[in-house]
């Protein structure tokens, strides 16, 4: 083999076409806002003015999450690392942990439980329905030595939101700790953990926040935080390990220890999707994602296509559509993206090649979205 001396690599406009519209699972669309921000001069991890920066993000994950936890702090990985994180912390060998499994995501909690050796008692529910308390609550009390009970708020899989609130009530009263996957929720849905009683959690930049992928916010109640630090055994991830990384995200403006070099300019990203996200309102946010959500719905079904979930536990911000009979998914999602730029989902799991699903994240909750994503459906179908 030939080693060449130059490689006649294409520019990056040639690779990446501009002007997608991206409406499936996510990423979502990126705030223009917020690609400036992304271009602003880079820092060091360490400099004064940065570090300055990292307090007004956590004082802006604090008003997302709507918690007081100190603990909270962007993960500077993508939402699966943000998952490992919680559980890798929290997570001992031979601890049983309860996981809520309702779809793809709750599958995941499955594997990280066992790839860090704790037990596993698995709760399945159908694809396309939410997690019923009534049967958590069973299982808690048939299992009264658990530690931990994990659950997903809102299933990115399938496109349900589950009782979130109840849910930490009744691992509350089985005195367990609990998990709450926020990454398709948070900004798009309430979202309370001091009210809940969520002991951590994880979310995404890139979903309802409008902000390009690779952060994952996290967020730790003082009993949690307690419990890691607590531990009989060392943390098995270096990288994530809290005892470790808190000691670089803590502080007020100084006294940091080096643990890694933080991607300034992604989260230069975050920092201006919290302001928008401020500047707009919480309720706003939310009553702006339902909104467009029953604009979207309306237009799907006035086309004769059907929505699997029941209504009382739709996620607004990702809609599970049937696809109907006779239909090419791969054929129409290809159609849409070369003919109008828009990208929407496939399914996942029990409901591959059986539905689409269509995103209404952040930037992407917005009126002329909506028409776009119905005049193609309608070309095309």
């Amino acid at each position: 083999m030939t080693i060449k001396n130059r490689l006649d690599l294409p520019s990056l406009w040639e690779i990446i076409p501009e002007g997608r519209t991206l409406m499936g699972p996510g990423p979502s669309d990126v705030h223009p806002r917020i690609l400036g921000a992304m271009g602003k001069p880079t820092v060091g991890h360490l400099d004064p003015s940065f570090q300055t920066l990292m307090e007004r993000i956590k004082d802006g994950l604090r008003y997302a999450f709507q918690t007081e936890n100190s603990l909270t702090y962007p993960v500077s990985a993508p939402g699966s690392a943000g998952m490992e994180t919680v559980f890798v912390n929290l997570v001992e060998p031979g601890d049983k942990v309860v996981v809520a499994r309702n779809g793809a995501f709750g599958a995941r909690m499955i594997e990280n439980v066992t790839r860090f050796g704790g037990v596993v008692v698995d709760v399945p529910f159908d694809w396309g329905t939410e997690i019923d308390p009534n049967k958590i609550d069973d299982v808690l009390r048939a299992n009264p030595d658990a530690k931990i009970l994990a659950f997903v708020h809102a299933e990115t899989s399938t496109g349900v939101l589950s009782d979130a609130a109840t849910l930490c009530e009744i691992a509350q009263a089985h005195d367990c700790l609990t998990i709450m996957d926020a990454v398709t929720s948070l900004g798009g849905v309430p979202v309370r953990l001091d009210e809940w009683g969520v002991d951590a959690t994880y979310s995404g930049s890139q979903k309802c926040l409008s902000c390009s992928p690779g952060l994952s916010p996290v967020s730790f109640s003082d009993r949690a935080a307690a419990v890691v630090k607590n531990r009989k055994t060392a943390v098995p991830s270096w990288f994530l390990d809290l005892n470790l990384v808190m000691a670089y995200w803590s502080g007020d403006g100084g006294g940091r220890t080096y643990h890694h070099t933080a991607p300034v300019n992604a989260l230069y990203g975050l920092y201006e999707a919290l302001v928008m996200l401020q500047e707009e309102g919480l309720d706003n946010a939310w009553t702006r994602h339902k909104t467009q959500h029953t604009i979207l719905v309306n237009g799907l079904e006035g086309l004769g296509l059907k929505l699997p979930v029941d209504p009382s536990v739709r996620l607004p911000q990702l809609n599970l559509v049937t696809i109907p009979e006779g239909v090419d998914d791969v054929k129409v999602r290809a159609n849409l993206l070369s003919e109008y730029n828009l990208e929407i989902g496939g399914g996942l799991g029990a409901f591959a090649g059986k539905a689409w699903r269509i995103g209404l994240m952040g930037h992407a909750a917005r009126p002329e979205n909506v028409t776009l994503c119905l005049n193609a459906l309608r070309a095309n179908l």
